[in-house]
């Protein structure tokens, strides 16, 4: 069990999409390393040609505390965890990844405590938000609905992986992820590898590669996301 009391005000910005009419389900998307909740939250709605909502589903965007980050000459940036470098092969570094998912636990646990179930939230993220999402979906949060994982990888004998191999449970989140098939700073290799991992673990789901996409969103990406979010987390009926 982690402690979601842990450090809950370190994540102090989250912004917001309520939904349209009765709200049933929750999305929480986690933004890329040194970006904001809000940036990603008008990169999707630019994408989507309008801002993305639902009549059933909430969607909330925090903003990762801003912290040392080692790639970054270890200047500040806003970073969900810190890592020894952005390498398939570095280690991770596990304090800083649990630490955050305390907090991340926290997110969830205010939308249970506003009457949604846990299998009616689902985790999703760019790059590293991807990341944090995998381990909250595979290590910390394993009853969500689903996960979403754009542009991201986990590193070599991840913590994801050893949890997945010690579950006791064969069910685990359905897993929707995304690589732009020329992404220059996260190889889809790595994507493409930690996808083929994950499902040896038992993990069920569906690896797109973007064709011409770099490390980036694209339109395709969203359409076919919503399409994913409407099926694992569907309006229910009154």
């Amino acid at each position: 069990m982690i402690n979601v009391m842990a450090a809950a005000t370190r994540i102090s910005k989250l912004h917001t999409i309520q939904a349209t009419a009765n709200h049933t389900a929750t999305l929480i998307f986690f933004h890329g390393s040194g970006d904001t909740g809000n940036n990603v939250k008008d990169w999707i709605k630019l994408l989507n040609k309008e801002e993305l909502k639902f009549p059933h589903i909430k969607i909330v965007y925090p903003t990762a505390p801003l912290q040392p980050y080692t790639p970054n000459n270890g200047e500040p940036s806003n970073v969900w965890f810190d890592r020894s470098a952005i390498s398939k092969s570095a280690p991770e570094l596990q304090a800083s990844i649990d630490s955050m998912c305390s907090e991340v636990s926290g997110i969830v646990e205010k939308e249970i405590a506003c009457g949604i179930p846990v299998n009616r939230i689902v985790l999703g993220g760019f790059s590293m938000g991807g990341a944090l999402s995998l381990h909250m979906a595979y290590r910390h949060r394993t009853s969500v609905a689903g996960c979403c994982a754009m542009s991201s990888f986990l590193n070599d004998n991840s913590l994801v992986y050893e949890a997945l191999k010690t579950a006791t449970t064969g069910n685990t989140p359905p897993l929707l992820q995304f690589h732009g098939v020329r992404d220059d700073l996260v190889p889809i290799e790595w994507g493409e590898e930690t996808f083929k991992l994950l499902t040896e673990l038992g993990v069920k789901g569906e690896f797109v590669p973007l064709k011409n996409a770099y490390h980036e969103l694209t339109k395709l990406e969203v359409q076919k996301f919503k399409e994913w979010l409407l099926n694992v987390i569907p309006e229910e009926s009154s």
